[in-house]
């Protein structure tokens, strides 16, 4: 069973067609060139049939900088002067969240695909209304859930659609977030830090990275959702940081599947995992270690039962860690492998008109459901006039 993923399977890099095989390469631009910029823009460097021409940031010298460090051959300090001077297939937005809905229309306007980092939007009715801009004016969206295409994900999704795992009964997915990393300390040391403006601070830049792996076990509508946000941290510095709860626990059903999902600021080692609980075996996925473990059920005798299970384990950590050997050798071990195949799909729906990689369904059902969790966990910053302040 596929779910409401189409089941892609991931192309081998031998089987690639080569740059000149896909006809003239798509022109490709950027707006927004803060840090996540750098993994476009590398991604962008090396991937056959595209290639950036441009890039865009109200900051002349964040632009600069950008595009002097890939070889980009312009940079602008405004989004329409580069779309009409550059007439660009594809769009990256890589920008706060607040600016998505107005960059997508405008770059859709001018005859451009977007490819929009996460969060799709602030809140679920601007996503609806980006999907529709999108739609209405003929072009195709992609989002950057890059995670849910690196190479142990599309191995899971292979197996599961075979049906190794049966049917499933309850999903977990773990995420972890380091305050006292690079990413962290920037958002804490900065009262005024565009996360602490979103209704759902930390959580909406981060939890839809649960959701998305979630969702497409919910092929039937939106689960129900259950939610509650809390502080781990001692506050210490009298601001708007303060605010910021930094643990989210949230419980989904639909039907007799239910699912789990866990963001946590404060354990360690930080983790990211996906774990299924099937009718023929559990699967727990690492994007950390890049691995997929199964567990099956025993059908040894008591004593032997107990013996075996450790060494079975550590024989599928020996077969995984061979495959990223492999990967690793082969140039594919990198950390952004999964955009490298995302945008490979997306690149190939635009060209083809075939399916996208992610379907729209998929984004505004994880949007409903960041929604829902953000008016439970913050309820003062979900009022109508909060919302709508914090759109503007």
């Amino acid at each position: 069973m596929c779910y409401n993923w189409a089941c892609p399977v991931s192309i081998s890099p031998s089987l690639r067609p080569a740059a000149a095989d896909f006809g003239p390469a798509l022109r490709v631009g950027i707006v927004g060139c803060g840090k996540i910029a750098d993994a476009h823009a590398e991604v962008l460097t090396f991937l056959p049939g595209a290639t950036l021409v441009a890039v865009c940031d109200r900051e002349v010298l964040l632009a600069e900088q950008l595009a002097k460090r890939f070889a980009v051959p312009r940079y602008y300090t405004d989004a329409a002067e580069m779309l009409a001077a550059e007439k660009l297939d594809v769009v990256h937005i890589t920008t706060p969240p607040a600016a998505h809905l107005p960059l997508t229309k405008q770059c859709v306007e001018a005859g451009a695909n977007v490819f929009l980092e996460k969060p799709l939007t602030l809140t679920a009715p601007e996503s609806v209304e980006l999907i529709r801009a999108v739609e209405a004016a003929g072009k195709r969206l992609a989002m950057n859930y890059w995670p849910n295409f690196e190479p142990q994900m599309m191995e899971f999704k292979q197996r599961l659609a075979a049906g190794e795992f049966g049917e499933p009964v309850h999903i977990e997915a773990s995420i972890g977030y380091d305050l006292g990393g690079a990413y962290g300390q920037a958002l804490m040391s900065d009262p005024n830090h565009w996360v602490h403006r979103m209704p759902g601070k930390l959580f909406q830049n981060i939890m839809d990275h649960m959701f998305n792996r979630i969702v497409p076990f919910f092929p039937d509508g939106d689960p129900e959702v259950q939610a509650f946000g809390f502080k781990y941290r001692t506050e210490i510095r009298n601001d708007s940081t303060d605010a910021l709860l930094d643990q989210l626990r949230v419980v989904l059903r639909s039907g007799r599947l239910s699912a789990y999902a866990t963001l946590a600021s404060q354990a360690q080692p930080v983790g990211n995992t996906l774990k299924l609980y099937g009718t023929r075996a559990t699967v727990e996925v690492d994007f950390n270690l890049r691995t997929v473990v199964t567990t099956g059920s025993q059908r040894y005798p008591s004593s032997l039962g107990r013996l075996f299970p450790p060494f079975q384990q550590a024989m599928q950590y020996l077969r995984q860690g061979r495959k990223n050997v492999r990967a690793f050798r082969q140039h594919r071990f990198h950390f952004f492998a999964g955009m490298t195949e995302l945008l490979t799909q997306y690149y190939a729906a635009i060209r083809s008109g075939g399916p996208l990689p992610i379907s729209y369904a998929e984004m505004l059902s994880t949007a409903r459901i960041m929604d829902e969790v953000n008016a439970q966990v913050y309820p003062q910053n979900n009022t109508p006039n909060a919302t709508d302040g914090g759109a503007a």
